[in-house]
This record gives structure tokens, C-alpha cells and sequence, in this order.
């Protein structure tokens, strides 16, 4: 019974570095080794995002009609022959900043071409903000928004003219104002206002549409977000985040969208709501669209052209005789997966900060990891404090685990001594062995059920500690300088593994050699992998092992076993 047990315990195991390896290869743009997944996104070079800078931001077209577009799959389609048509007129960038944000616009659609976020660096270089938004030889992202459902209505390509002056928030000033007015083109004139405010990640942006012509017309607002598909820079390679479009409405909730469902047309989510939002998101960071509830929105996914990708939403703005005007405002976000500022902005933009399927655990732990930093003040000592209330919430499960562990090793010569002696006969001696158990009330699978509850609550934990941009740049102690980052001197992965083997060594010791070999060398294997991992995840892992091991110790003693270091004999 205990080597069935033991085998099957080996085996998740087992599979669980197979998942590991296959998501890592998918990760990397290479097909899954074991289990080839439909949504696995093959990731394109650098160079192709060199080639769809400017010009190919709009670029393979299909030919469209210039009329009011049925349907979401009809707006995308007239944006995209409406964005062929490239105005001759010169056009210039202007930057504007405030006390988080500096942002860069084109008057070519008064678009946003780069961000940079001043209280975020990159981990490389801390004099160098984080920056998001950009259009240059290595990558493309950008906001784009305009208007279709007639001829030759002003669009993201239209050059418009910068009508604001102030460049940067002023002290003593809360909000500062960036104006786009257009040319009359089909007889209607857009005003695009972008406010900006004070500590604020969120901008106002103001659409204001004048039919100044002879005719009735019947003009969709559009607003998307544009991006390559090239992973982010600075990913890691032994853990992967999601990078890529998003879509959420009360309907159906948070939907991902990988970029090679994309390229198949196979991207599911709502086409049609009256709520939600649209949104690009890569680790720590993310970009959205929000319109108002209420307000009738298509929402699209397409491909623009080789290795590039937009999502976003038409809004109509109903018919405007000749001199009427219609405005309707929107809201982009731009910034860090700040939870608390999220929740916020509308409903359901904190899940851009994405804990996967265990956000229903997660959440509270984020909740409870913040309360502790207020105390605190340091997010190292933070997540420390926080294992150490979670093993207190465990303890009784982890004394049952471990007091199962104590007996079975206890139990251990004697379960060798009758193996051996009854190696011939096995049906023998698995009566033998079960006899044994009952005798010593022993449950072979005590030690294990009580550590299996718990592992929900630490993957999400492990997911809290890799999502939140907090522990960007965050100090710990002494060398520790950013929590994201790996350890610099391996430090902190050295002493996991050697915890994880102490902790090894305190088991009871399988009666298979081969199972006991597998004992050592599995944990061996996956300490690896934390060599590369951020050094807040690694310290959380140290804590718990630390913790475990003291419990461990402490009940072995209790129960009159004597600390035992079952060593592999490797020949």
C-alpha cells in the first residue's frame, strides 16, 4: 500500500514537470513536446516587428465599402480600408507629462505612440522608465481611434492639428488637457481632448464629432489598441505570463486571447455588449479601452498585418443632421496592474492582473499581503509574515501530515525488515504489511492528504508574489535589492535547496531503493528551476520550508523519533 502510494505520488509529480517542461517550450514559441496545445502562440522574431512600424500598423487591407459597417466583422472591415487612405500633410509628435505618466503623441490621428512611467524603472536600469506604449524599429503599440460609416471620415490616419499648449501639469494644478482637432473630411470635423490627472494612470478622452455638412450622416466611433506579438523583453524563460489581447463583459467575464487563435480565427469572446472593456496586457503592466455602461459597443479582434494585432470596440453615435454635434467620452487606461486602482475604474479591470484559475484564493491572499505591508513597509518582510500566517492557519493539518510521517518512519525497519524476508511471496507480504498498519494505526495516506489541501492556497500565493507589480524594484535586506528579479549571488536559491533536501531527509525513506532515489533527485530537480525564478517567490518557498522543517522537528521529537537523515545510497 505505501509503495502505491508512494508511486502515484511520483507520478503526479512526474507530471507535473511534464506541464512544466511543455509550457516553457510554448512559452519559448515552440511547440509543446508532450501536449500540443491549440492556443500555443508562436512567437515571431524581432525583425518582424522591424518591418510593421508606421506604415504597417495599417497594412494588408482588404478592400471594403465606405458605408456604414453592419455588425462587428463589417466595422473592422471599414476601418481597415479606411486606414489605407494616409494623409500627405506633415505631422509631428508632442509630449506631455504629469507626476506618473509621460506621454507622446502623433497629430497623425492624435494617437498615443509612447508612454513612459516615471515611478516604474526598468530592473536593469533604474534611471530608465518603464515604458509601454511605442513605435519604433523594435516594437509597435499603440492607441488608435477615429471615426467610419461614411466617405473619407476622419480616422486614425488623418493628420490633425494640436489646438492645446501646456506640455506638462503644473504644480498646484490637478489636470492637464491635450486637444486634436481635425480637418473637415465628408463634412464632419472630430475633436479628440485627452485629460490627463494628477497620480492618475487613467485619461479622459473626449470625442467630440460636427457634422458640418449639407447631409444627415451616421458615424461609429472606434478605439483600439494595436500591438505586436514579440514576447515582452526581459521574460523569463522557467516561468511564463499571458501577453496578449483581452476582452471582459458582465457576460461572459474575463476572456484571454492568444495571439495565434488570432492568426487561425478561432479568437472567442462577446462580439456585442452594453458593458466591458477591451484591453492589451503583459506582465505588470496593461493598456484599456472603457466606455460607459450603457453605452452599445461592437467588440473585434483581428490580425493588421504580419505580427501584429488589434483589439478593440465601435461604438455608433446615431445619425447628426447637418450642424448637429455628438460627444462621447472614454476612458484609456495605461499603467501598472495596481489592484486596489483598478478596482476602481470600472468593473472587473483588476482581473487584467491575471491569477488564473485560482483568483477566487488569490484575491484574499493579495488582500491580506497588502494589510501586511501597511504594518510593515517592506514587502520582503511581508511575504515572510505572510507564510508564516498561513502555516499557523495550517498547523493542525501539517501536525496530522507530520505525526503520519513520524509513525511511518517509526514503522520503517520493521516494514524493511518484512520486505525482505517476504520478497518471494508479494501477496504475503502486503497482508503482512497492512497488518502492520492496523497494529500501529497507521494511515499510509495520513501524511499526504492534509499537505495536498494546502496546495492550492500556495500556487495561488506563488501566483499573488509573480503578479503584482509591487514587487517591481522592491527591496528585502542587504542584497536583496529588487524582488522581481533573480538573486544576484544565488543566495537565497542555495539555501531553498538545501532546505528542500534537509526536509527530504526527514521523511521516511521508501522500502523501494529506486522510490527512495526518486526522492532525492526529483526535489533536486525542481530547485533548478529556482535558480531562475524572482527572488520573492524563492524567499516565500525558503520561508515555508524552513517552517515545515521546525514543525516537522518538533513533532518527530514529540512522538520519540529520533532525527534520522534517510541518505540515498547512489551505486
Amino acid at each position: 500500500m505505501n509503495d502505491i502510494r508512494r508511486t502515484i505520488l511520483w507520478v503526479i509529480f512526474g507530471f507535473s514537470i511534464v506541464l512544466l517542461w511543455d509550457q516553457w517550450q510554448i512559452h519559448n514559441g515552440r511547440s509543446a513536446t508532450f501536449f500540443p496545445s491549440p492556443t500555443a502562440t508562436a512567437s515571431k522574431p524581432v525583425e518582424s516587428a522591424n518591418q510593421s512600424s508606421v506604415s504597417a500598423a495599417s497594412a494588408e487591407v482588404p478592400q471594403a465599402q465606405q458605408r456604414p459597417a453592419a455588425g462587428a466583422e463589417g466595422g473592422v472591415a471599414a476601418i481597415q480600408a479606411a486606414a489605407q487612405v494616409a494623409s500627405s500633410l506633415p505631422r509631428e509628435r508632442v509630449s506631455v507629462s504629469t507626476d506618473v505618466l509621460k506621454l507622446t503623441f502623433d497629430t497623425e490621428g492624435g494617437s498615443l505612440v509612447h508612454s513612459e512611467f516615471l515611478r516604474h524603472h526598468e530592473s536593469h536600469d533604474v534611471q530608465a522608465p518603464v515604458v509601454l506604449f511605442d513605435e519604433s524599429k523594435d516594437r509597435v503599440y499603440l492607441s488608435q481611434t477615429g471615426l467610419i460609416g461614411g466617405a473619407d471620415l476622419p480616422t486614425h490616419k488623418t493628420v490633425m492639428k494640436l489646438v492645446s499648449s501646456e506640455r506638462e501639469l503644473k504644480d498646484g494644478v490637478d489636470t492637464l488637457t491635450v486637444q486634436f482637432e481635425s480637418p473637415i473630411s465628408g463634412g464632419v470635423q472630430l475633436l479628440k481632448t485627452y485629460t490627463l490627472k494628477r497620480g492618475s494612470y487613467a485619461v479622459d478622452v473626449k470625442h467630440e464629432v460636427r457634422n458640418v455638412g449639407q447631409d444627415a450622416v451616421s458615424p461609429q466611433l472606434y478605439l483600439q489598441l494595436v500591438r505586436d506579438g514579440n514576447k515582452i523583453p526581459g521574460g523569463s524563460s522557467f516561468y511564463s505570463t499571458f501577453t496578449g489581447p483581452a476582452v471582459y463583459t458582465e457576460a461572459k467575464k474575463y476572456h484571454k486571447v492568444e495571439f495565434g487563435d488570432i492568426e487561425k480565427g478561432k479568437a472567442e469572446f462577446d462580439k456585442e455588449s452594453t458593458n466591458g472593456y477591451v484591453a492589451m496586457v503583459q506582465h505588470y503592466f496593461a493598456s484599456a479601452w472603457l466606455l460607459a455602461d450603457g453605452v452599445q459597443r461592437e467588440i473585434f479582434v483581428r490580425k493588421v498585418s504580419n505580427n501584429l494585432y488589434a483589439v478593440g470596440m465601435i461604438a455608433p453615435l446615431q445619425a447628426l443632421a447637418p450642424g448637429a454635434t455628438r460627444v462621447l467620452d472614454a476612458r484609456l487606461f495605461v499603467g501598472p496592474q495596481e489592484e486596489k486602482q483598478l478596482e476602481t475604474l470600472a468593473p472587473g479591470l483588476e482581473l487584467v492582473k491575471d491569477y488564473g484559475w485560482l483568483t477566487i484564493l488569490a484575491k484574499p491572499l493579495y488582500w491580506l499581503l497588502d494589510k501586511l505591508h501597511g504594518l510593515l513597509h517592506n514587502w520582503g518582510w511581508s511575504i515572510v509574515a505572510l507564510v508564516v500566517l498561513l502555516k499557523a492557519a495550517f498547523y493542525w493539518l501539517n501536525a496530522k501530515a507530520y505525526a503520519s510521517m513520524a509513525k511511518m518512519k517509526a514503522i520503517a525497519p520493521r516494514i524493511t525488515e518484512m520486505r525482505e524476508r517476504l520478497k518471494d511471496k508479494p501477496q504475503q507480504m502486503q497482508q503482512e504489511m497492512m497488518r502492520i498498519y492496523r497494529e500501529e494505526k497507521v494511515n499510509p495516506l495520513g501524511g499526504c492528504l492534509p499537505i495536498m489541501i494546502q496546495i492550492p492556497v500556495f500556487i495561488a500565493l506563488y501566483w499573488v508574489l509573480l503578479s503584482s507589480v509591487e514587487m517591481r524594484n522592491a527591496p528585502w535586506i542587504l542584497w536583496i535589492k529588487d524582488l522581481s528579479s533573480q538573486d544576484p549571488y544565488y543566495i537565497l536559491p542555495l539555501v531553498m535547496t538545501l532546505t528542500t533536501m534537509l526536509q527530504t531527509a526527514l521523511n521516511p525513506a521508501p522500502p523501494d531503493p529506486m522510490q527512495a532515489k526518486l526522492m532525492w533527485i526529483m526535489p533536486l530537480v525542481f530547485s533548478v528551476m529556482f535558480f531562475f525564478f524572482p527572488a520573492g517567490l524563492v524567499m516565500y518557498w525558503v520561508t515555508n520550508n524552513v517552517l515545515s522543517i521546525a514543525q516537522q522537528w518538533v513533532i518527530n521529537k514529540r512522538m520519540g523519533v529520533p532525527p534520522q537523515f534517510n541518505l540515498p545510497k547512489f551505486r
